[in-house]
Order: structure tokens, then sequence, then C-alpha cells
């Protein structure tokens, strides 16, 4: 029989958590990199278009989207920590900080989707657009299945599911959580700075 467990002295030999979250974060990442290249070639063929429409976006909320998924990142570095240390409340209100600036996360993405609808923007305006929506709404989408998974990590913490010697589930929620903040910080200057 395989034993999962880990110890907080132990040096990873193999990426952080369970095994298959690795299969699906490169997925992933492979699914929005041919996203990022479609779009810089879309945007190579249409520089104009996109640096006009791209001065339509609301840069100030996708800075601080970055600052909030980024701050994330970091609470669910310490309940990781913590969790190693055999604290689960720690680690359980370390990751309902981080669900919760998921939630902040959510909330300015929605305001900035009502903003752009609302002056009768689609996919169908212009192939800009089209990425921009596209590729937001799918990394949304991400967000949203990452909290739903923290969720569930939280509440079977606060349940003493996890321990110092076996916390796998923590790193394997932390490390798709990673994931998610990486794409944003790719798809920001890549959609609302570069020009």
């Amino acid at each position: 029989m395989i034993n999962n467990t880990r110890t907080s002295h132990e040096i990873h030999a193999t990426p952080p958590g369970d095994l298959a979250i690795w299969f699906f974060i490169y997925a992933e990442l492979l699914a929005f990199g041919v996203f990022f290249v479609a779009y810089a070639f879309a945007r190579a063929n249409n520089v104009e278009l996109f640096n006009e429409s791209q001065q339509h976006l609301n840069r100030t909320s996708g800075a601080i989207n970055t600052l909030v998924l980024i701050t994330s990142s970091y609470f669910m570095v310490r309940a990781v920590a913590a969790i190693k240390q055999g604290l689960s409340n720690s680690c359980a209100r370390w990751i309902a900080a981080a669900i919760g600036l998921g939630f902040v996360f959510l909330a300015i993405k929605i305001a900035e989707f009502n903003a752009t609808f609302a002056t009768g923007i689609s996919l169908s305006t212009n192939t800009f657009y089209m990425f921009y929506l596209s590729l937001t709404l799918f990394h949304f989408m991400h967000v949203i299945l990452g909290m739903v998974i923290l969720a569930a990590i939280m509440v079977k913490a606060l349940r003493g599911g996890y321990s110092a010697e076996n916390h796998i589930g923590v790193e394997t929620g932390a490390s798709y959580w990673h994931m998610v903040d990486l794409l944003w910080i790719i798809l920001f200057p890549l959609v609302y700075v570069i020009r």
C-alpha cells in the first residue's frame, strides 16, 4: 500500500499535492496557452483595433484584481504552512481569507462585465472583445471552481481531516489556486496593458 502522508521535513520529489491535480493543471495551462497564442496572432494582425478597444478596459479594476489574487495566493501559502504545523483551525482561517478574496475578485469582475455589456459590447463586437470576454469569462469560471475546491478543503480542515502528517488535500487545493493566480498574472498584462 502506498503511503500518501508527508511530513513538513520532506523535500518534494514531485509537485506538492495529489499528482492528478497536476495533470489537470497542465491541461488547463495548455488550453490557456493556446488562447494566449491565438490572441497574440490576432493582435499582430489588428494592432490598431486592439489598441483602440483596449482603451475602454478598466485597467484599475484589472490591477486591483491582480493584487487581490496575489494576496489570496499568499493566504494559501499560509494555510499550507499552518497545516504542516498541525494547526487545522488556523489553516481553515487562511483558506477562508483566500475564499473571501476570491469573492472580491468576482465582484470586481462582475462590475466590470456589467459596465462592458451596458455599452452594448459583446463577443461579436470585434476580435479584441471576443478574446477579452472569452479569456476573462473562462478565467472567471476557474476562480469559481477554485473557490468551491477551497471551501471543501476548509470544511474538512475544520473537521480535523488534515494533520501535519497528512495534508495533501490542502497542498492540492493550494496548487490549483496558485494556477488560477498565475493565469491572471499573464492575462492581465497581455489583455489590459501591453500595447
